[in-house]
């Protein structure tokens, strides 16, 4: 039912419900009190309450007004955060859309899958512009002009509707098993050729060495997604498995539509005929996927060095001279290859029109997340609950089911803090091997055209947004269902479905940002 409310029910009465809910004349609304007007804590005296949301929360149980961490943030900035987020089991893009048709809005929110596009064209998202500067400057001044440009970028009047993420640092690598590499005797490759023999070796040699050739060369996720190092090394943007913008022949083109993206799925597709490609990755649910590649099973997949840590240690109960390292993208002939870079413009916080008479406290908590005078409080949280003390130093705990989530808020990363991260989160003895990581991923990066594209791009063509159109595609010409001469069916329907009209927008949303 929310999935069909969100495809095509929505655009008919959702302006009508939000409007409602601007207005104050829908549900609770920001607060909680129908009025959207500020609350006051009755377990921190002296602060007001802000209702945050964030999906993707992990492991962890929500904090209440007591929690250490919530009290010591109500005594430094008079703002008792109360944490939100997804329930389980649903999906937090159309959560999300239900929030806004209810008018049960927080007081600052995360947007995702678009939503942030849906409130700021229905009048639903508060410009900052003016409330930046005198509530948070720690925000406002540490976020490069640019990154603000690509936010103005996003709305018809150009003003601000939402704080982005900078992340100067590539999030993503290719990474692989480096003690399988020596355990059958080879390299790390340096051409597609040379990769496609050490695949060949890791399905036959029994590098994990429990007998069973049980070994997933490489691997990815149900629609393709998290085997971006597959499509890298035939120059294909790809963020997480769906296609992105860049220039190809000269032009702002999406990638899942280009001579780069069939040479990608004819490599991929021979690799799955070959058992090379783990042949369950359509069907493989995240916690499978991971649980796969804890399990000592994957030699090549791709995600974040920077959140290794948990996996390793998980490999390392089975194999305790495993090594990952990340892998520099294989040459393939005729191709440039890189790793795909997003360094700013995505949305990361916004602040719902129905919440103006509280936005100067959502600012206030925002700006505490960004002052580097508590740059070491966010960073470890509070002590006994996020970390403990050893040898002198702070480790920070691996997350657990009971233990209180800490509300983090700055997503604003260099080079340097990535370093200090590692310093702070990893053991000792992991820091240089996920140091090392970065600086391969560094070398292969490249910032796409695409960066910071607004989904407003898409208004109107929400099965281009979704990218499905790719994804059935790629999945059946991979499995055999489709041979590859249907990549022309599928790019002739994905210009008819709005795909020429998209580009158009794109296009001209480039010429605007890069004057």
């Amino acid at each position: 039912m929310i999935r069909k409310l969100r495809k095509t029910t929505w655009r008919k009465w959702g302006v009508l419900l939000l409007a409602m809910a601007v207005l104050g004349g829908c549900g609770g609304g920001a607060g909680g009190n129908g009025s959207g007007e500020p609350q006051t804590s009755a377990e921190n005296p002296g602060a007001v309450k802000v209702k945050v949301f964030k999906s993707h929360m992990g492991i962890g149980t929500i904090p209440g007004p007591g929690d250490p961490h919530v009290k010591y943030v109500a005594e430094k900035t008079g703002v008792e955060y109360e944490l939100m987020t997804t329930p389980p089991g649903s999906e937090p893009a159309e959560y999300l859309n239900v929030m806004i048709a209810s008018g049960e809005l927080p007081d600052i929110l995360r947007p995702i899958g678009g939503v942030e596009q849906t409130l700021i064209q229905q009048g639903g998202a508060l410009p900052l512009d003016d409330l930046l500067p005198k509530y948070a400057p720690h925000v406002w001044n540490s976020i490069p002009e640019e990154a603000w440009n690509i936010v103005r970028s996003a709305s018809e009047d150009g003003k601000i509707y939402y704080v982005p993420k900078v992340f100067l640092v590539p999030e993503r690598a290719p990474l692989i098993r480096k003690d399988w590499i020596d355990k059958v005797g080879m390299k790390m490759p340096e051409t597609v050729e040379d990769y496609v023999e050490l695949l060949k070796a890791f399905r036959d040699k029994d590098p994990n060495g429990n007998g069973k050739q049980d070994e997933l060369p490489t691997s990815g996720r149900e629609f393709g997604r998290w085997m971006d190092h597959l499509f890298a090394i035939y120059g294909v943007a790809m963020w997480e498995g769906y296609p992105e913008w860049d220039i190809y022949d000269g032009k702002i083109q999406y990638a899942g539509v280009t001579e780069n993206m069939r040479e990608a799925i004819k490599f991929i597709r021979m690799l799955y005929e070959e058992k090379l490609l783990d042949n369950e990755t359509f069907l493989n649910k995240g916690e499978v996927w991971q649980a796969k590649i804890n399990n000592n099973l994957v030699g090549s997949w791709y995600h974040l060095p920077a959140n290794v840590r948990d996996r390793y240690n998980a490999i390392l109960t089975q194999a305790p001279d495993a090594y990952i390292e990340a892998m520099p993208i294989p040459k393939a002939e005729g191709f440039d290859g890189f790793v795909t870079q997003k360094s700013m413009g995505e949305p990361e916080w916004m602040i719902p029109a129905l919440a103006e008479q509280n936005a100067p406290n959502a600012l206030k908590l925002l700006d505490f997340f960004y002052d580097p005078a508590n740059e070491e409080f966010v960073r470890y949280g509070i002590e006994g609950q996020h970390y403990v003390v050893k040898d002198g130093e702070k480790v920070i705990l691996p997350p657990a089911d009971d233990r209180p989530l800490a509300l983090g808020m700055k997503n604003f990363t260099t080079a340097e803090d990535m370093d200090k991260r590692i310093d702070e989160t990893f053991p000792k003895e992991q820091r240089q091997m996920v140091k090392d990581m970065f600086v391969v991923s560094t070398a292969d990066a490249r910032r796409i055209a695409g960066d910071g594209l607004p989904a407003a791009v898409y208004d109107g063509f929400p099965d281009i947004q979704s990218h499905k159109l790719f994804q059935e595609y790629l999945t059946k010409i991979v499995i055999g269902e489709l041979p590859i001469e249907a990549f022309d069916e599928y790019v002739a329907k994905w210009k008819a479905s709005g795909g020429d009209q998209v580009t158009e927008r794109v296009q001209a949303w480039y010429d605007k940002v890069k004057k």
